[in-house]
């Protein structure tokens, strides 16, 4: 599972973001993948779940955010991205990601991530 570290607070993360106009939810998450940690890949269109978390904008404010996560084959890991400068990114077990990761919600849904086998969408064990 490849996480990336927010700008803020350098916390592990998933790369993520607002909608974008004329883009479906899964290509925003490829276009915000490419963005945060310059990954290219194969995009499920299948979301494997969804989470919530309070964003910070400033110091007396926070926003609810709901996030749908997708899931993505990595073909191509660049070393220059947009903000390659601004964030780390490093492969973990998923066990492992699932600890580091302050959402529970993400965090299950790491766990119970399943692979796809090529040519199919990635299951969620238990589903």
């Amino acid at each position: 599972m490849l996480l990336i570290t927010s700008r803020d607070t350098g916390r592990w993360v998933i790369p993520k973001g607002w909608p974008m106009p004329g883009l479906a939810p899964e290509a925003a998450a490829a276009q915000e993948a490419w963005e945060e940690a310059g990954v290219e890949g194969v995009m499920n269109p299948v979301s494997l779940g969804r989470y919530g978390y309070h964003k910070v904008l400033s110091a007396e404010a926070q926003v609810p955010c709901a996030v749908a996560v997708y899931g993505l084959r990595v073909v191509r890991l660049a070393e220059k991205f947009p903000e390659v400068k601004e964030r780390r990114r490093q492969w973990f077990p998923p066990e492992v990601a699932a600890d580091l990761v302050h959402e529970p919600e993400l965090a299950r849904i790491i766990l119970r991530f399943v692979p796809p086998r090529e040519g199919r969408p990635a299951p969620i064990a238990g589903e």
